[in-house]
């Protein structure tokens, strides 16, 4: 019985195209996610990384968490904001995540 079933599946013709059509679901696959996922978010980096690079003293921003101040001081990794008179606090460059028209805090 055992001969039987290896006799029917050792003969045949090799495939044409040498396993190709195999591995084209996957290349596809990997295409479709390239092109709606990966990409998308490396232009939304580079996008935030242009964005911490020009901060500037004097710019209004809102940070991730959602504070709402104007960037008194700019240092290499931090940068302090002025979230009401008298009061500052030192968030991460990173952290800033939207930077606002000129007047917008005046008008909260």
């Amino acid at each position: 019985m055992i001969s039987l079933a290896h006799a029917q599946t050792a003969g045949g013709t090799p495939d044409p195209t040498g396993g190709f059509m195999q591995l084209l679901p996957m290349i596809l696959i990997f295409v479709v996610l390239w092109f709606l996922m990966i990409r998308p978010q490396m232009k939304k980096a580079k996008e935030h990384k242009t964005l911490i690079a020009a901060l500037q003293k004097g710019d209004e921003v809102v940070t991730g968490g959602g504070l709402v101040g104007r960037i008194t001081k700019v240092g290499d990794a931090y940068v302090t904001l002025e979230i009401a008179e008298g009061t500052e606090v030192v968030v991460q460059k990173p952290a800033i995540g939207i930077v606002l028209p000129k007047g917008s805090l005046k008008s909260l």
